[in-house]
Protein backbone atom coordinates (compact mmCIF):
# COMPACT_ATOMS: atom_id res chain seq x y z
CA UNK A 1 0.00 0.00 0.00
CA UNK A 2 1.26 3.29 -0.86
CA UNK A 3 0.31 7.05 0.73
CA UNK A 4 1.15 10.10 -0.83
CA UNK A 5 1.47 14.06 -0.18
CA UNK A 6 1.45 16.77 -2.57
CA UNK A 7 3.15 19.58 -1.40
CA UNK A 8 0.60 22.71 -0.96
CA UNK A 9 2.38 26.07 -0.19
CA UNK A 10 1.83 27.08 3.39
CA UNK A 11 2.84 30.29 4.85
CA UNK A 12 5.77 30.28 6.97
CA UNK A 13 7.05 28.15 9.28
CA UNK A 14 6.89 27.68 13.10
CA UNK A 15 8.95 29.64 15.25
CA UNK A 16 10.52 26.47 17.02
CA UNK A 17 11.27 24.65 13.34
CA UNK A 18 15.23 25.66 13.31
CA UNK A 19 16.63 26.34 10.27
CA UNK A 20 19.07 25.00 7.57
CA UNK A 21 21.86 27.65 7.06
CA UNK A 22 23.91 26.80 4.37
CA UNK A 23 22.52 23.38 3.03
CA UNK A 24 22.59 24.59 -0.54
CA UNK A 25 26.71 24.63 -0.45
CA UNK A 26 27.44 21.56 0.61
CA UNK A 27 28.97 19.04 -2.36
CA UNK A 28 27.19 16.17 -2.31
CA UNK A 29 27.33 15.33 -5.92
CA UNK A 30 31.03 16.44 -6.08
CA UNK A 31 31.97 13.76 -3.34
CA UNK A 32 30.01 11.04 -4.93
CA UNK A 33 31.92 12.13 -7.85
CA UNK A 34 35.10 12.11 -6.34
CA UNK A 35 34.23 8.17 -4.55
CA UNK A 36 33.30 6.81 -8.02
CA UNK A 37 37.09 7.19 -9.06
CA UNK A 38 38.07 4.23 -6.52
CA UNK A 39 36.46 1.34 -8.86
CA UNK A 40 35.79 3.01 -11.82
CA UNK A 41 36.16 0.82 -14.95
CA UNK A 42 36.38 0.51 -19.09
CA UNK A 43 32.60 0.33 -19.34
CA UNK A 44 31.99 3.66 -17.45
CA UNK A 45 30.98 1.98 -14.53
CA UNK A 46 32.39 1.19 -10.93
CA UNK A 47 33.60 -1.85 -10.07
CA UNK A 48 34.15 -2.60 -6.05
CA UNK A 49 34.23 -5.90 -5.21
CA UNK A 50 34.76 -7.11 -1.45
CA UNK A 51 38.25 -6.80 0.02
CA UNK A 52 39.69 -6.24 -3.68
CA UNK A 53 42.20 -3.32 -4.31
CA UNK A 54 39.44 -0.46 -5.36
CA UNK A 55 37.29 -1.35 -2.35
CA UNK A 56 40.66 -1.32 0.27
CA UNK A 57 41.36 2.41 -1.47
CA UNK A 58 38.00 3.57 -1.35
CA UNK A 59 37.37 2.49 2.51
CA UNK A 60 40.78 4.16 3.15
CA UNK A 61 39.85 7.03 1.44
CA UNK A 62 36.95 7.62 3.44
CA UNK A 63 38.82 7.17 6.77
CA UNK A 64 40.57 10.24 5.50
CA UNK A 65 38.13 12.34 4.14
CA UNK A 66 36.14 11.35 7.36
CA UNK A 67 38.74 12.39 10.24
CA UNK A 68 39.32 15.72 7.72
CA UNK A 69 35.60 16.66 8.24
CA UNK A 70 35.83 16.35 12.04
CA UNK A 71 35.11 12.53 12.41
CA UNK A 72 37.07 10.19 14.36
CA UNK A 73 37.38 7.29 12.02
CA UNK A 74 37.41 3.27 13.31
CA UNK A 75 37.53 0.39 11.21
CA UNK A 76 36.05 -2.92 12.86
CA UNK A 77 37.42 -6.52 12.52
CA UNK A 78 35.35 -6.94 9.47
CA UNK A 79 36.23 -3.75 7.61
CA UNK A 80 33.53 -1.69 8.34
CA UNK A 81 34.24 1.65 8.81
CA UNK A 82 32.73 4.35 11.03
CA UNK A 83 32.72 7.86 11.33
CA UNK A 84 31.70 8.85 15.11
CA UNK A 85 30.76 12.66 16.08
CA UNK A 86 30.97 12.36 20.09
CA UNK A 87 28.34 13.95 22.29
CA UNK A 88 29.23 16.39 24.81
CA UNK A 89 26.59 14.56 27.12
CA UNK A 90 24.09 11.55 27.10
CA UNK A 91 24.74 9.34 23.91
CA UNK A 92 20.87 7.53 24.89
CA UNK A 93 18.90 6.93 21.93
CA UNK A 94 16.65 4.45 20.74
CA UNK A 95 13.01 4.89 19.17
CA UNK A 96 11.49 5.09 22.91
CA UNK A 97 14.74 6.95 24.27
CA UNK A 98 15.95 4.32 26.35
CA UNK A 99 18.99 2.85 25.32
CA UNK A 100 22.49 4.32 25.26
CA UNK A 101 23.61 3.45 21.89
CA UNK A 102 24.47 5.64 19.04
CA UNK A 103 22.28 7.04 15.81
CA UNK A 104 23.72 5.79 13.02
CA UNK A 105 23.67 6.58 9.63
CA UNK A 106 25.35 4.84 6.40
CA UNK A 107 25.29 2.28 3.52
CA UNK A 108 27.12 -0.03 1.84
CA UNK A 109 30.74 0.73 -0.01
CA UNK A 110 30.52 -2.66 -2.36
CA UNK A 111 29.17 -2.42 -6.07
CA UNK A 112 28.66 -5.01 -8.37
CA UNK A 113 30.64 -5.54 -11.40
CA UNK A 114 30.40 -2.16 -13.65
CA UNK A 115 27.69 -1.27 -11.57
CA UNK A 116 26.54 2.86 -11.10
CA UNK A 117 27.99 5.71 -8.47
CA UNK A 118 24.72 6.20 -6.43
CA UNK A 119 23.75 2.66 -5.37
CA UNK A 120 25.51 2.35 -1.51
CA UNK A 121 27.62 5.25 -1.74
CA UNK A 122 25.07 7.90 -1.92
CA UNK A 123 23.62 7.03 2.17
CA UNK A 124 27.52 6.86 3.22
CA UNK A 125 28.80 10.20 1.40
CA UNK A 126 25.40 12.01 2.57
CA UNK A 127 26.27 10.56 6.17
CA UNK A 128 29.90 11.67 6.08
CA UNK A 129 28.55 15.33 4.73
CA UNK A 130 25.06 15.45 7.50
CA UNK A 131 27.62 15.16 10.32
CA UNK A 132 29.94 17.40 9.37
CA UNK A 133 27.54 19.81 8.47
CA UNK A 134 25.60 19.76 12.03
CA UNK A 135 28.89 19.37 13.67
CA UNK A 136 29.58 22.75 11.90
CA UNK A 137 26.44 24.20 12.65
CA UNK A 138 24.96 22.99 15.90
CA UNK A 139 28.34 22.18 17.70
CA UNK A 140 28.66 18.37 19.73
CA UNK A 141 25.22 16.77 19.79
CA UNK A 142 23.48 15.63 22.44
CA UNK A 143 23.67 12.28 21.50
CA UNK A 144 26.40 10.30 19.74
CA UNK A 145 25.76 10.01 15.78
CA UNK A 146 27.68 7.95 13.50
CA UNK A 147 27.85 7.07 10.10
CA UNK A 148 28.92 3.16 8.59
CA UNK A 149 30.37 2.47 5.70
CA UNK A 150 29.29 -0.99 5.60
CA UNK A 151 32.08 -3.27 3.95
CA UNK A 152 29.97 -5.90 2.03
CA UNK A 153 26.01 -5.85 0.67
CA UNK A 154 25.74 -6.82 -2.89
CA UNK A 155 27.36 -10.56 -3.00
CA UNK A 156 29.30 -9.76 -5.93
CA UNK A 157 32.16 -11.58 -5.17
CA UNK A 158 31.56 -14.24 -2.69
CA UNK A 159 28.14 -16.25 -2.37
CA UNK A 160 27.25 -14.42 0.45
CA UNK A 161 25.34 -11.14 1.28
CA UNK A 162 24.77 -8.76 3.94
CA UNK A 163 28.28 -9.34 5.04
CA UNK A 164 28.62 -5.75 6.51
CA UNK A 165 25.39 -5.48 8.79
CA UNK A 166 25.55 -9.46 9.09
CA UNK A 167 28.87 -8.95 11.04
CA UNK A 168 27.61 -6.05 13.36
CA UNK A 169 24.46 -7.72 14.23
CA UNK A 170 25.67 -10.99 15.44
CA UNK A 171 24.24 -12.87 12.66
CA UNK A 172 27.04 -14.01 10.75
CA UNK A 173 30.47 -14.76 12.31
CA UNK A 174 33.78 -14.90 10.04
CA UNK A 175 33.64 -18.97 11.10
CA UNK A 176 30.78 -19.19 9.27
CA UNK A 177 31.66 -17.81 5.77
CA UNK A 178 35.65 -18.24 6.02
CA UNK A 179 35.60 -20.91 3.68
CA UNK A 180 33.63 -19.87 0.73
CA UNK A 181 35.08 -18.88 -2.69
CA UNK A 182 35.28 -16.64 -4.88
CA UNK A 183 35.50 -17.10 -8.93
CA UNK A 184 39.13 -17.00 -8.61
CA UNK A 185 39.20 -19.59 -6.14
CA UNK A 186 40.44 -17.19 -2.93
CA UNK A 187 38.62 -18.07 0.12
CA UNK A 188 36.84 -15.84 2.17
CA UNK A 189 39.25 -15.89 4.91
CA UNK A 190 42.36 -15.30 2.68
CA UNK A 191 40.53 -12.02 1.69
CA UNK A 192 39.91 -10.60 4.47
CA UNK A 193 43.31 -11.59 6.42
CA UNK A 194 44.82 -9.80 2.95
CA UNK A 195 42.76 -6.41 3.08
CA UNK A 196 44.18 -6.21 6.79
CA UNK A 197 41.23 -6.98 8.14
CA UNK A 198 40.10 -10.40 10.07
CA UNK A 199 40.44 -11.09 14.17
CA UNK A 200 43.73 -10.46 15.95
CA UNK A 201 44.16 -7.44 14.06
CA UNK A 202 43.85 -5.35 17.15
CA UNK A 203 40.62 -3.62 15.63
CA UNK A 204 37.39 -2.94 16.88
CA UNK A 205 35.04 -5.69 17.39
CA UNK A 206 32.44 -6.58 14.60
CA UNK A 207 29.59 -6.60 16.72
CA UNK A 208 28.00 -3.44 17.66
CA UNK A 209 24.75 -1.93 19.11
CA UNK A 210 23.04 0.44 18.07
CA UNK A 211 20.44 2.83 18.82
CA UNK A 212 18.73 3.14 15.89
CA UNK A 213 19.84 2.73 12.18
CA UNK A 214 18.78 4.98 9.55
CA UNK A 215 19.57 4.41 5.54
CA UNK A 216 19.19 6.71 2.77
CA UNK A 217 19.48 4.98 -0.76
CA UNK A 218 18.45 5.29 -4.12
CA UNK A 219 15.31 3.73 -5.04
CA UNK A 220 16.36 1.70 -7.98
CA UNK A 221 12.75 1.10 -9.30
CA UNK A 222 10.45 3.70 -11.10
CA UNK A 223 7.89 4.21 -8.61
CA UNK A 224 8.74 7.87 -7.17
CA UNK A 225 9.77 8.81 -10.84
CA UNK A 226 6.29 7.88 -11.94
CA UNK A 227 4.36 9.05 -8.69
CA UNK A 228 6.01 12.72 -9.27
CA UNK A 229 7.57 12.24 -5.44
CA UNK A 230 10.37 13.64 -3.94
CA UNK A 231 10.78 11.29 -1.36
CA UNK A 232 10.36 7.26 -0.25
CA UNK A 233 9.34 6.53 3.33
CA UNK A 234 9.97 2.53 2.93
CA UNK A 235 7.14 0.82 5.17
CA UNK A 236 8.55 -2.57 4.41
CA UNK A 237 11.37 -4.28 2.71
CA UNK A 238 9.90 -7.12 0.71
CA UNK A 239 10.31 -10.66 1.44
CA UNK A 240 11.95 -12.95 -0.94
CA UNK A 241 12.01 -16.60 -1.90
CA UNK A 242 14.20 -18.22 -5.04
CA UNK A 243 14.20 -21.51 -6.46
CA UNK A 244 15.47 -23.47 -9.24
CA UNK A 245 12.86 -25.68 -11.07
CA UNK A 246 13.46 -28.84 -13.27
CA UNK A 247 11.74 -30.31 -15.52
CA UNK A 248 12.89 -34.00 -16.15
CA UNK A 249 11.22 -35.57 -19.54
CA UNK A 250 12.75 -37.16 -22.41
CA UNK A 251 14.86 -36.97 -25.00
CA UNK A 252 13.76 -37.99 -28.83
CA UNK A 253 13.79 -37.20 -32.33
CA UNK A 254 12.49 -33.82 -33.77
CA UNK A 255 10.83 -34.96 -37.03
CA UNK A 256 9.83 -38.51 -35.92
CA UNK A 257 8.26 -38.11 -32.35
CA UNK A 258 4.55 -37.09 -32.55
CA UNK A 259 3.49 -33.89 -30.82
CA UNK A 260 1.48 -35.98 -28.74
CA UNK A 261 3.84 -38.81 -27.87
CA UNK A 262 6.41 -36.68 -26.44
CA UNK A 263 7.62 -35.79 -23.17
CA UNK A 264 9.18 -32.15 -23.49
CA UNK A 265 10.96 -30.87 -20.65
CA UNK A 266 11.23 -27.45 -22.37
CA UNK A 267 7.61 -27.04 -23.65
CA UNK A 268 6.30 -28.36 -19.80
CA UNK A 269 8.71 -25.70 -18.57
CA UNK A 270 7.16 -22.65 -21.00
CA UNK A 271 3.62 -23.89 -19.68
CA UNK A 272 4.76 -23.43 -16.30
CA UNK A 273 6.40 -19.77 -16.33
CA UNK A 274 3.09 -18.94 -17.86
CA UNK A 275 0.99 -20.20 -15.08
CA UNK A 276 3.76 -18.40 -12.86
CA UNK A 277 2.68 -14.45 -14.72
CA UNK A 278 -0.44 -15.56 -14.42
CA UNK A 279 -0.53 -15.89 -10.69
CA UNK A 280 1.25 -13.11 -10.19
CA UNK A 281 -1.07 -11.09 -11.84
CA UNK A 282 -4.05 -12.33 -10.32
CA UNK A 283 -2.48 -12.05 -6.82
CA UNK A 284 -1.67 -8.17 -8.11
CA UNK A 285 0.80 -5.38 -6.02
CA UNK A 286 3.15 -5.67 -4.40
CA UNK A 287 3.65 -8.96 -5.37
CA UNK A 288 6.26 -9.91 -8.03
CA UNK A 289 7.36 -12.76 -9.64
CA UNK A 290 10.79 -13.43 -11.97
CA UNK A 291 12.01 -16.10 -14.23
CA UNK A 292 15.52 -14.54 -15.10
CA UNK A 293 16.95 -17.71 -16.35
CA UNK A 294 16.28 -21.37 -18.45
CA UNK A 295 18.45 -23.66 -19.61
CA UNK A 296 17.51 -26.78 -22.01
CA UNK A 297 19.64 -30.21 -22.57
CA UNK A 298 20.46 -31.69 -24.71
CA UNK A 299 20.29 -27.99 -26.04
CA UNK A 300 20.16 -28.98 -29.97
CA UNK A 301 17.85 -27.71 -32.20
CA UNK A 302 16.75 -31.14 -33.88
CA UNK A 303 15.94 -33.04 -30.14
CA UNK A 304 13.08 -32.81 -28.02
CA UNK A 305 14.63 -31.37 -24.87
CA UNK A 306 15.32 -33.94 -21.85
CA UNK A 307 16.07 -31.63 -19.07
CA UNK A 308 14.70 -27.41 -18.93
CA UNK A 309 15.78 -26.02 -15.37
CA UNK A 310 14.61 -22.52 -14.67
CA UNK A 311 14.79 -20.07 -12.00
CA UNK A 312 11.81 -18.16 -9.67
CA UNK A 313 12.10 -15.42 -7.72
CA UNK A 314 9.16 -14.25 -5.94
CA UNK A 315 8.77 -10.99 -3.61
CA UNK A 316 6.22 -9.59 -1.78
CA UNK A 317 5.88 -8.06 1.30
CA UNK A 318 3.39 -10.24 3.62
CA UNK A 319 4.54 -13.82 3.95
CA UNK A 320 1.39 -15.35 4.01
CA UNK A 321 1.10 -13.62 0.28
CA UNK A 322 4.61 -15.57 -0.53
CA UNK A 323 3.33 -18.60 1.17
CA UNK A 324 0.43 -18.90 -1.01
CA UNK A 325 1.76 -17.62 -4.36
CA UNK A 326 4.28 -20.57 -4.05
CA UNK A 327 2.07 -23.23 -3.09
CA UNK A 328 -0.17 -21.83 -6.01
CA UNK A 329 2.58 -22.30 -8.38
CA UNK A 330 3.82 -25.46 -7.28
CA UNK A 331 0.47 -26.75 -7.50
CA UNK A 332 0.41 -25.72 -11.46
CA UNK A 333 3.86 -27.03 -11.64
CA UNK A 334 2.93 -30.28 -10.47
CA UNK A 335 -0.47 -30.42 -12.70
CA UNK A 336 1.27 -29.69 -15.75
CA UNK A 337 4.16 -32.37 -15.49
CA UNK A 338 2.11 -34.90 -15.00
CA UNK A 339 -0.63 -34.13 -17.73
CA UNK A 340 2.56 -34.06 -19.87
CA UNK A 341 4.46 -37.03 -18.38
CA UNK A 342 7.20 -35.00 -16.77
CA UNK A 343 8.71 -35.32 -13.22
CA UNK A 344 9.54 -32.08 -11.54
CA UNK A 345 12.36 -31.25 -9.02
CA UNK A 346 12.63 -28.22 -7.19
CA UNK A 347 15.37 -26.53 -4.61
CA UNK A 348 14.54 -23.47 -2.85
CA UNK A 349 18.37 -21.12 -2.61
CA UNK A 350 16.67 -18.24 -0.63
CA UNK A 351 14.21 -17.45 1.90
CA UNK A 352 13.96 -13.92 3.22
CA UNK A 353 11.36 -12.67 5.77
CA UNK A 354 9.61 -9.69 4.83
CA UNK A 355 10.98 -6.60 7.33
CA UNK A 356 8.63 -3.86 8.52
CA UNK A 357 10.26 -0.86 9.34
CA UNK A 358 10.13 1.10 12.65
CA UNK A 359 6.45 3.41 12.85
CA UNK A 360 8.03 5.77 15.10
CA UNK A 361 10.59 6.75 12.26
CA UNK A 362 8.42 6.63 9.29
CA UNK A 363 6.26 9.14 11.16
CA UNK A 364 9.47 11.51 12.02
CA UNK A 365 10.44 11.37 8.33
CA UNK A 366 6.59 12.20 7.27
CA UNK A 367 6.76 14.80 9.73
CA UNK A 368 9.86 16.57 8.22
CA UNK A 369 8.69 16.36 4.75
CA UNK A 370 5.39 18.29 5.39
CA UNK A 371 6.92 20.88 7.62
CA UNK A 372 10.48 20.56 4.38
CA UNK A 373 7.50 20.90 2.00
CA UNK A 374 9.09 17.88 -0.02
CA UNK A 375 6.67 15.40 -1.55
CA UNK A 376 6.14 11.67 -0.63
CA UNK A 377 5.00 8.47 -0.55
CA UNK A 378 4.78 5.66 1.76
CA UNK A 379 6.27 2.31 -0.43
CA UNK A 380 7.95 -1.00 0.39
CA UNK A 381 10.94 -2.20 -1.41
CA UNK A 382 11.40 -4.15 -3.89
CA UNK A 383 15.07 -4.88 -3.18
CA UNK A 384 16.75 -6.20 -0.38
CA UNK A 385 19.10 -4.34 1.80
CA UNK A 386 21.19 -4.11 4.91
CA UNK A 387 18.50 -2.37 7.03
CA UNK A 388 16.52 -5.72 7.29
CA UNK A 389 18.91 -6.89 8.91
CA UNK A 390 19.24 -4.24 11.11
CA UNK A 391 15.58 -4.20 11.97
CA UNK A 392 15.42 -6.60 14.21
CA UNK A 393 18.58 -5.57 16.18
CA UNK A 394 17.70 -1.72 16.51
CA UNK A 395 15.09 1.32 15.44
CA UNK A 396 15.40 0.41 11.70
CA UNK A 397 14.10 3.30 9.18
CA UNK A 398 15.19 4.00 4.84
CA UNK A 399 14.93 6.73 2.84
CA UNK A 400 14.40 6.36 -0.98
CA UNK A 401 15.14 9.21 -3.39
CA UNK A 402 14.40 9.10 -7.17
CA UNK A 403 16.36 6.63 -9.97
CA UNK A 404 15.95 8.25 -13.34
CA UNK A 405 13.89 5.89 -15.16
CA UNK A 406 14.18 3.25 -12.47
CA UNK A 407 17.90 2.15 -13.73
CA UNK A 408 20.63 0.97 -11.20
CA UNK A 409 23.39 -2.03 -11.34
CA UNK A 410 24.12 0.04 -14.36
CA UNK A 411 26.72 2.72 -15.45
CA UNK A 412 23.77 4.51 -16.71
CA UNK A 413 22.58 4.96 -12.78
CA UNK A 414 21.14 8.60 -12.14
CA UNK A 415 19.53 10.93 -9.54
CA UNK A 416 19.28 14.65 -10.22
CA UNK A 417 20.97 16.32 -7.71
CA UNK A 418 17.76 17.90 -6.48
CA UNK A 419 16.37 14.69 -5.86
CA UNK A 420 20.09 14.22 -3.50
CA UNK A 421 19.92 17.12 -2.14
CA UNK A 422 16.24 16.35 -1.03
CA UNK A 423 16.92 13.38 0.58
CA UNK A 424 19.83 14.78 1.82
CA UNK A 425 17.69 17.89 3.43
CA UNK A 426 15.53 15.20 4.93
CA UNK A 427 18.87 13.12 6.57
CA UNK A 428 20.10 16.14 8.43
CA UNK A 429 16.77 17.09 9.62
CA UNK A 430 16.43 13.55 11.14
CA UNK A 431 19.26 13.76 12.73
CA UNK A 432 19.37 17.08 14.39
CA UNK A 433 16.34 15.60 15.68
CA UNK A 434 17.77 12.56 17.15
CA UNK A 435 21.16 14.15 17.89
CA UNK A 436 20.13 17.77 19.05
CA UNK A 437 16.93 17.90 20.12
CA UNK A 438 15.88 16.96 23.63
Amino acid sequence: MMTEFDVQPQPGSPEDYVPLPELELVELQAMLDWLSTYGADAQGGVTRLLYDNAWSEAQHALAKQMADKGLVPAFDQSGNLYGTLSSEGSTSFDADREAPYPIVTGSHIDSVVHGGKYDGAYGIVAGILALEYLHKHFGRPKRTLKVVSLCEEEGSRFPFAYWGSRSITGVTILKEVQHLLDQQGVSFSQAILGAGFGPDRGLEPAAQTYGAFIELHIEQGQVLERHSRSIGIVSDIVGQRRYNITVIGEANHAGTTPMLWRKDALAGAADMIVAIRRIALQTGEPFVATVGRITAEPGVGNVVAAKATFSLDIRHVRQEILDRCWQDMLQAFQRIAAEDQLRLKWEEHLSVTPTPMNEKIQQNIQEICEREQISYLHMPSGAGHDSQIFQPACPTAMIFVPSQQGISHNPREFTTETDLMNGFRVLVRLLYKYGYED
